[in-house]
């Protein structure tokens, strides 16, 4: 059992809000979406809050008692951050952040091989290497933040898929 179930998280990846909203073909936002994803950008915030806000919503709706979330891939940016205030000041609380550090041609190369089978129009390097450059100039700094607000976990990304596991669960152990 993941240690978020353990906890009674319910996880929610922006980005598989955002690839299965791309996917739907009722979508008013479907080719935007492709857009920003293909050229390695960020998603406009209002659409990615509302896809969140949505699945928030909907999981509570269904069992209140289902009210932590971890968000997964978000905020990326001080857009993002400024949005997700915005629209949730008051509702929702961050209780911290987990921050997978890892070096960027070993997160290359896990992306070209997830690429082989994912069938994901951005595990390619060139859109890789735009995204390494959005999260340097975007991302990087929401994370300094949350680490001034002494709300940052770090877990060092590069070692294999069991030990990252295990500092996860001796994260959620502690924070619960």
């Amino acid at each position: 059992m993941s240690p978020a179930l353990k906890y009674g998280y319910t996880h929610l990846s922006a980005g598989e809000l955002l690839r299965d909203e791309r996917k739907n073909p009722d979508s008013q936002y479907g080719e935007l979406i492709e857009k920003y994803i293909k050229d390695g950008k960020i998603v406009p915030v209002e659409i990615t809050i509302s896809l969140l806000r949505r699945e928030m919503d909907q999981t509570m709706a269904a069992n209140a008692q289902k009210n932590k979330f971890l968000i997964d891939g978000f905020p990326r940016n001080q857009d993002n951050l400024q949005g997700w205030n915005k629209t949730m000041d008051g509702k929702a609380d961050v209780s911290f952040v987990l921050f997978f550090d890892c070096n960027n041609e070993i997160c290359i190369e896990r992306c070209l091989e997830r690429g082989k089978s994912s069938g994901r129009s951005d595990d390619n390097r060139e859109s890789l290497e735009k995204r390494i450059q959005t999260y340097l100039q975007s991302t990087k700094p929401i994370i300094d933040l949350y680490e001034e607000m002494g709300k940052v976990r770090k877990i060092d990304a590069s070692k294999s898929v069991d030990e990252v596991f295990d500092e996860v669960v001796k994260i959620f152990d502690k924070e619960g």
